[in-house]
């Protein structure tokens, strides 16, 4: 199991567009064959700063969901066009 969160802040403007594209990026990649949790969040008094909490089956199905068409689309397209910071933290499960 691979589990990860992408942090990324925003600016206020773009807050609603962020929202849209979150729910459109969460509903797809949901369907992929390998995503266990795919959670989009925004932060608790940090309306500005999202946080995604994804868990995928193994490397090939973290490969896949970067590959596709709806990554390119909403991730690269979306959100990296419109993010001011970025940072991942690869997480290792204790338990």
């Amino acid at each position: 199991m691979i589990s990860f969160t992408v942090r990324m802040k925003f600016r206020t403007d773009d807050r609603q567009r962020i929202a849209e594209i979150l729910v459109s990026l969460a509903h797809a990649s949901r369907q992929e064959p390998g995503c266990v949790s795919y959670v989009p969040h925004t932060v608790d008094g940090e309306p500005d700063t999202v946080v995604i909490y994804e868990q995928y089956a193994d490397q090939k199905a973290v490969d896949a969901h970067r590959a596709s068409a709806h990554f390119k689309d909403f991730a690269v397209g979306g959100l990296y066009q419109l993010m001011l910071e970025r940072q991942v933290e690869n997480l290792i499960a204790v338990a």
